[in-house]
């Protein structure tokens, strides 16, 4: 990957150009972390970075941004520029192309993210990037309040940083979101999940959310019960303990619904384990405290998993009642599954077929 990339930067300067790795890819390299997340900035212009790539396209015009495709490896490469006017503490609506790099650097979020490599794999630190990602340190490029202001994201940039570099917030940096944290009110929630769920989903989530409650984030972002979160490393059990209205996909809905469920019963139960599944049973059981491995082996000692594991049919079931199709079934299936579950009835055909003659009564 690197090497397309330094095929892309020769291009660009062997058209005269400048052009450099900037970001979060060369942090990575730095720190040796596998990173397949590569921007490129230059000096040329949109309309001049289509004259040297015949598959380049312009990704985000206002911005300068265009995307090149090389080896099945989408490349963002974005001109040089000055963001000169932000509006809703997210958006720059006023930008100036510039030739210098170090102005670009400027506008950019944290010193650890302004760091670049040109075509000869040469770093090239101007705002002593390197130096913070030695000392562990989350710092903005510019005066924090100002950079905040510029960009509410930033909050939340900077925490998933700390917690996934395990790096340390700068003093400053501390100040700046306590004093400008109300500016989270205006972020989108679908800006706010796509930081939450990095956080939430680190090797190092408790120490992101340590660093939310502490900064007194969650009122702002509309987390309840943050401080109830534990010993979760499951996004699904995560935001099934905080209870948050967040644009959720379905599945993630459907999944949190069932987690709050379980997390009420008790998940070594047969029946739990086999109405709800392993999986969100699981997930309860980690937020709990109960041992996995004893949830599993209840799980695997289950006579049946599914409803297609009992030993009969529907058309066994119309057969014995000599009656249509109706309500009924679904009753017979929902007490051969309690019954099978918690070993009051064998899962055999004959034992079945006798169970239900016996005991019509219950479901007409």
């Amino acid at each position: 990957m690197l090497d397309s990339s330094i095929e892309i930067l020769k291009k660009i300067t062997s058209n005269g150009y400048q052009a450099y790795i900037v970001g979060g890819f060369v942090r990575d390299y730095i720190l040796n972390i596998d990173s397949k997340d590569i921007d490129i900035n230059t000096n040329a212009t949109p309309r001049e970075i289509k004259e040297i790539f015949e598959n380049a396209n312009v990704s985000n015009q206002e911005y300068g941004s265009v995307t090149v495709y090389k080896n099945s490896i989408r490349y963002e490469i974005t001109t040089f520029r000055i963001d000169k006017k932000y509006i809703d503490h997210r958006r720059p609506i006023e930008i100036e192309y510039t030739n210098d790099l170090l102005l670009d650097l400027k506008r950019r979020d944290f010193t650890i993210n302004t760091i670049c490599m040109n075509e000869n794999k040469e770093i090239i630190d101007k705002l002593n990037g390197i130096d913070d990602i030695n000392n562990k340190i989350i710092r903005t490029v510019k005066n924090p309040n100002i950079s905040l202001e510029e960009d509410s994201l930033r909050i939340l940039r900077a925490i998933r940083f700390a917690c996934t570099l395990d790096f340390e917030l700068d003093d400053k940096l501390v100040d700046a979101i306590k004093e400008k944290k109300e500016l989270l009110k205006d972020l989108s929630l679908n800006r706010r999940k796509e930081e939450l769920d990095k956080i939430f989903t680190s090797s190092n989530a408790m120490k992101g959310i340590k660093l939310l409650l502490d900064l007194n984030l969650d009122k702002e972002l509309k987390l309840p019960n943050l401080n109830k979160v534990a010993n979760c490393d499951n996004l699904i059990g995560v935001w099934a303990v905080i209870d948050a209205k967040y644009p959720f996909s379905n599945i993630e809905k459907d999944e949190i619904e069932k987690v709050k469920k379980v997390l009420k019963l008790d998940n070594l139960d047969p029946y739990v384990l086999y109405r709800y599944g392993l999986y969100v049973n699981q997930v309860a059981a980690t937020i709990k405290n109960i041992k996995v491995t004893d949830l599993n082996m209840v799980y695997n000692s289950l006579s049946i998993h599914k409803r297609k594991d009992i030993n009969i049919t529907s058309y066994d079931i119309i057969n014995i009642f000599n009656l249509k199709p109706d309500k009924f079934i679904e009753r017979v299936y929902k007490n051969l599954e309690k019954e099978i579950i918690y070993c009051r009835l064998n899962n055999d055909k004959y034992d079945i077929i006798e169970y239900i003659k016996n005991n019509k009564n219950k479901f007409i």
